[in-house]
C-alpha cells in the first residue's frame, strides 16, 4: 500500500502528483496489468527471447 504523508498547507493536486509519480515507479501498474489476464508461460517465454533478440540487434548494429 502506498502512503503519502500530506503536509500541512500542501496542495492536494501536488500530493495527488506526487501519489502518481511513486505509483509508476514501484511498478504497481504493470503488475496491476499483468494479473488483469493470464498469459501462459511459453508465450510470455517467447515473448522474453523475442525482446532478448531485438536487444541483441540493436547491441550488434552499435558495435557495426
Amino acid at each position: 500500500m502506498l502512503r503519502i504523508p500530506v503536509n500541512e498547507g500542501e496542495n492536494i493536486e501536488r500530493a495527488l502528483k506526487r501519489y502518481k509519480r511513486k505509483f509508476v515507479k514501484t511498478t504497481v501498474k504493470n503488475q496491476l496489468q499483468e494479473r488483469k489476464q493470464y498469459t501462459k508461460p511459453s508465450i510470455a517465454r517467447r515473448a522474453q527471447v523475442q525482446k532478448a533478440q531485438y536487444v541483441q540487434g540493436l547491441r550488434d548494429l552499435e558495435n557495426i
